[in-house]
């Protein structure tokens, strides 16, 4: 068995990808999830898998309970991402970026770990600059109705900024930008399975505003081999020009809107023209999404592989057969 990892949010989109990647690669998981944005049936097929341990709970409560042990390496992936979910949960997704954050820290100092959190496009804000690169400060706006997640964010990367300048805690900070595939249920809340299921049933596909924001989408498995990337990244480089670069980008750069993303959703599973349904615009929606992902190809040697119209096919695929 190679390293011991730490993944809090495991049973998420992004955790459970994760964690399926570290197994297959020879490392030992233990997973913490408290399980309010999913079942356990997401990693219930882990459960039977040599090196994978899940432990069901708040990462607040259940950290400082547990036995010693070597873990090389803890990654923060808990939070509730989805607007469906911060909409609907202000308070619980205001907690898991302060209190649950602040015990992941905690745990990876007392062990000694490298640190991964996994930030978010959305500290951007409504950006001036797009692409956006990593210097960009944002413009976050602490009382929308989406603070809850944003700030929640902000403030997950300001412990861990803390947390390396008094303890020398080694972190790896990546911004993510929007990711789908396989494994992302309708019942997340997302676009692109929320599309992907419209245009499997034959119905017409909801737009808010009038479809022109745009955002950009990484498929899971670019997403998760850059996280690899920069969670493998040997300190040294990491600091290589004297420069320690703690933020990158990770995400797509074609960027494309909201309209167009539905059309492409309707066109990886039907060859007809999709219907398309106007909704009102969803609350502080920004008006543009896309990366500038030049730190990630120097510093990681990492670029997304899957185009967007490849993996939607192949998420629609995993679709149908999860129904």
């Amino acid at each position: 068995m190679g390293e011991q990892h730490l993944v809090t949010g495991a049973a998420g989109f992004l955790g459970n990808s994760l964690c399926r990647a570290l197994l297959d690669r020879g490392d030992a998981v233990i997973a913490v999830d408290n399980l309010v944005t999913g079942g356990i049936d997401r990693i219930a097929d882990l459960l039977q898998r040599p090196g994978f341990r899940f432990i069901r709970g708040d990462a607040a409560h259940v950290l400082g309970a547990m036995s010693p042990e070597r873990i090389h390496k803890v990654w923060a992936l808990a939070a509730l991402a989805s607007p469906v979910h911060y909409f609907r949960n202000p308070l619980a997704t205001a907690w898991a970026g302060a209190d649950a954050q602040r015990a992941t820290l905690d745990f990876a100092a007392n062990h000694a770990a490298r640190f991964f959190y996994s930030s978010t496009s959305e500290l951007y804000g409504n950006p001036d600059v797009v692409p956006t690169p990593e210097s960009y400060v944002g413009r976050v706006d602490p009382q929308s109705l989406r603070a809850p997640y944003d700030a929640s964010k902000l403030y997950g990367e300001t412990l861990a900024a803390i947390f390396h300048r008094t303890v020398g805690l080694d972190i790896r900070v990546a911004r993510l930008f929007n990711s789908y595939g396989p494994g992302m249920p309708v019942s997340d809340g997302r676009v692109v399975p929320a599309y992907l299921d419209a245009a499997i049933r034959g119905v017409s596909l909801p737009v808010h505003g009038d479809g022109t924001q745009t955002r950009s989408f990484c498929y899971v498995k670019d997403t998760i081999a850059g996280m690899l990337a920069l969670m493998d990244l040997p300190e040294s480089d990491y600091r290589a020009g004297g420069v320690r670069p703690k933020v990158v980008n990770l995400g797509n750069p074609a960027e494309i809107t909201m309209a167009g993303l539905a059309r492409n959703c309707w066109h990886a599973v039907r060859d007809d023209e999709p219907q398309l349904a106007s909704l009102p615009a969803n609350p502080d929606d920004p008006l543009r999404r896309c990366p500038d992902v030049g730190l990630a190809r120097t510093l990681l040697r990492w670029a997304p592989e899957v185009d967007l119209m490849d993996g939607l096919r192949r998420t629609a695929k995993w679709l149908r057969g999860a129904r």
